[in-house]
């Protein structure tokens, strides 16, 4: 035990890469998701957890793997930002807590920041994996968009930017990733992915976090500056991909429908409560 703090005390001192995980009840999904950023091989990286107020064991977890755990009340973009102003990386990660990251990851994005400095951000590609029919339907979709997000920076880019609109709610992965390539930044692209836990995708569950997705939605009333396409998102969406699938896809478009269905339902709701 006593020479595991050290040799992590040692990478905090000399971290390449700081990873900044926003958790919030994330029990079921965090230890993963920690275990494949401690598995980040060739490259001294620092994890550090922002939770919001978990009731459930999320910051017991925490505690076991990462170098760092803050509390930080606020949604998402708060936490972010108060992450990445702790960590110590010339090379700042977002991850979710319910993702799990390919081993050569920080390797990658750090040698591809070494060698570019232009480079200001890291498109990571996401796949996603669960049980039952509508998370395959799930990773069908990933794997139709080839869907990612920028999600490693580096640091002195995050800085310039100012960080994470944090009056946003929604599209914010995406709107940060534009400002910083209208800063002068390049955004690149890895080759190493992130998978998304989807856990039992189930239609009532897709339902419930889009109709709560809604109701904050609709508190955020700021929508993101107009996109100026300067980050790549590639698709793959084909007829003849489609048609080699046909039950995903139909499930896919099942699913989609009742997901918009869900953020209507939610902001309607917000809506009809401000107004008493």
């Amino acid at each position: 035990m006593g020479s595991s703090r050290s040799s992590r005390k040692k990478a905090v001192a000399v971290s390449e890469v700081s990873f900044v995980v926003p958790t919030r009840n994330s029990g079921r999904t965090l230890e993963a998701c920690l275990r494949s950023l401690r598995a980040q091989a060739g490259t001294a990286a620092e994890v550090v957890v922002v939770d919001g107020g978990s009731g459930d064991a999320t910051r017991e977890i925490a505690k076991v793997f990462a170098d760092r755990v803050l509390v930080h009340a606020g949604e998402r973009n708060a936490q972010r930002n108060a992450g990445w102003r702790a960590a110590r990386g010339r090379v700042v990660a977002f991850l979710d807590s319910d993702m799990v990251l390919d081993p050569g990851a920080a390797t990658e994005a750090s040698t591809a920041f070494c060698q570019d400095p232009g480079l200001g951000g890291l498109v990571v590609p996401e796949y996603a994996f669960g049980a039952g029919f509508f998370a395959r339907c799930r990773a069908h979709e990933r794997r139709l968009t080839a869907r990612g997000s920028a999600r490693f920076f580096r640091r002195s880019a995050v800085e310039l930017a100012g960080g994470f609109d944090e009056s946003l709610y929604g599209c914010d992965d995406g709107e940060f990733a534009e400002r910083i390539a209208a800063d002068g930044w390049t955004i690149g692209r890895l080759d190493a992915a992130v998978g998304r836990d989807e856990g039992r995708l189930s239609l009532g569950r897709a339902f419930a976090k889009k109709r709560s997705y809604g109701r904050k939605l609709y508190e955020y009333p700021q929508l993101p500056r107009q996109e100026r396409r300067t980050v790549d998102h590639p698709s793959l969406v084909t007829p003849a991909r489609l048609a080699k699938a046909p039950a995903l896809t139909v499930g896919l478009a099942l699913l989609k429908a009742v997901e918009v269905g869900g953020v209507l339902c939610g902001m309607a709701e917000q809506r009809r409560a401000q107004r008493g």
